[in-house]
């Protein structure tokens, strides 16, 4: 573990500077809603991270890279002790990234270059920039794998999607959360295709993950995270976080271990 860095400094001192640098957040710790003249690229080298805009929360684990571009209001929370890494991008150098809010997967070479720009090395300036290039070609040539959930608009789904974050793992079908919302099912199906871009299956297929993204990063066991998340057996949990994360819940939770040390 590195502890030689320099630190992350405190939110309230930021203002419109973006920060730069490492530190090792407690499980839990949260960045009020904030914005940056920057653009900013946000690892958890261990752990794992929520940033929340008006357009929706974005779940990263730890081989995931959050991007928010310059002027966009943001909240991050940590889950798990968390080696937080932010790389602040000047606005100049932010072009060929996303001008949204995105979550990008983080290759062997991103992430050795992320350390390398978030760890005390006496570069010169012209050297960062090149090695900021480097992470920034990587991204753009990298497809967004966002576990994004989008912000509903409409005040029935808006209703809906707070009954399953109150509880994600609940089971309910989309007509018990239509009458409880107030629209029939055929309305809120409707409403989930239009407003947020996915089906009800699948949104709440996300939020679920979310929640197993915090379970295993907490230490839960794969079968107790599966059981706590909704599903009837661990075997189609596994499958569902595989396709979303790209890994196994194990392999996942393994490499947590392996980061953490």
């Amino acid at each position: 573990m590195q502890e030689n860095r320099q630190p992350v400094p405190h939110p309230r001192k930021w203002g419109q500077a973006t920060p730069h640098g490492a530190g090792w957040l407690p499980h839990g710790y949260h960045l009020d809603t904030h914005s940056h003249a920057q653009g900013q690229l946000v690892y958890a080298a261990a752990g794992a991270m929520v940033t929340t805009t008006l357009h929706g929360t974005w779940v990263a684990p730890a081989n995931r890279v959050t991007w928010t571009p310059p002027g966009f209001e943001h909240s991050h929370r940590f889950y798990g002790r968390t080696d937080a890494r932010i790389v602040a991008v000047p606005a100049g150098e932010c072009h060929g990234l996303a001008p949204q809010p995105s979550v990008f997967a983080v290759s062997a070479l991103v992430r050795e270059a992320l350390l390398a720009l978030t760890n005390p090395s006496g570069r010169s300036a012209d050297a960062e920039r090149r090695l900021r290039a480097v992470v920034i070609d990587e991204l753009v040539e990298t497809p967004e794998q966002s576990l994004h959930l989008p912000e509903p608009h409409d005040d029935r789904l808006r209703a809906a999607t707070e009954l399953l974050r109150a509880d994600p793992g609940r089971t309910i079908t989309l007509a018990e959360l239509g009458r409880a919302a107030g629209a029939s099912e055929r309305t809120l199906s409707r409403l989930f295709h239009t407003d947020l871009g996915m089906s009800f299956h699948r949104w709440r297929t996300i939020l679920r993950i979310h929640q197993a993204v915090f379970h295993l990063t907490g230490g839960q066991s794969v079968t107790d995270t599966a059981i706590a998340c909704g599903w009837s057996n661990p075997s189609t949990f596994i499958e569902a976080f595989t396709a979303v994360v790209g890994q196994t819940p194990g392999r996942y939770q393994a490499e947590l271990n392996v980061r953490g040390e």
